[in-house]
């Protein structure tokens, strides 16, 4: 990972039909991007009372490893 990359990739499946998690390393605010052909899209990761799902300092860097 280059210096200065706000956002890590904390989660990916599929091939064609990509989904995945991403998280900014700066608020810990995880979001979920869903990619199929020619479109995709982009959301903050909600909880279940509605709220984003926020990562923790300690989860952020052992993820960047």
């Amino acid at each position: 990972m280059a210096k200065g990359e706000r956002f890590i990739k904390v989660y990916s499946q599929g091939t064609f039909s990509v989904s995945q998690i991403w998280v900014d390393k700066e608020t810990g605010v995880n979001y979920f991007y869903h990619e199929d052909g020619y479109s995709g899209g982009l959301t903050p990761l909600l909880d279940k009372e509605g709220k984003p799902v926020i990562s923790d300092p300690e989860e952020i860097e052992k993820n960047k490893k």
